[in-house]
């Protein structure tokens, strides 16, 4: 599934991967949620509730949308750093195709707004 992430005038696309938690937050769109920084890395927004759970990983690479379940956070991870994602692990659930710097731009009390396309 093709999806939207607009912030402001800043858009950016990507694609869900196909997995159960993708599909789950496919559910939800559309979803508007308030981002934050963590580390320098990623953007990070809490969604309106929890998703299906899945296989967590300790790794990411930018551009990468993940879901991160002891906080029902969507990450979006824009820089590579080696940080070792903690025990759980990371759902990823797509990826951005383009215009990921939309993302990196956002500032911390940005909302974004994601959509499907």
């Amino acid at each position: 599934m093709q999806i939207r992430l607009r912030n402001g005038a800043a858009e950016a696309s990507a694609r869900l991967y196909d997995n159960a938690t993708a599909r789950d937050f496919a559910s939800l769109l559309p979803v508007t949620i308030t981002l934050h920084d963590l580390g320098g890395r990623e953007k990070a927004g809490p969604l309106p509730r929890t998703l299906a759970d899945g296989q967590g990983q300790s790794s990411y690479r930018a551009g990468q949308l993940g879901y991160w379940a002891p906080s029902s956070d969507l990450a979006i991870y824009y820089r590579e750093d080696g940080f070792t994602i903690p025990d759980h692990g990371i759902v990823m659930i797509g990826e951005i195709d383009t215009g990921l710097d939309a993302i990196t731009d956002a500032d911390g009390t940005d909302t974004l707004t994601i959509t499907a396309t």
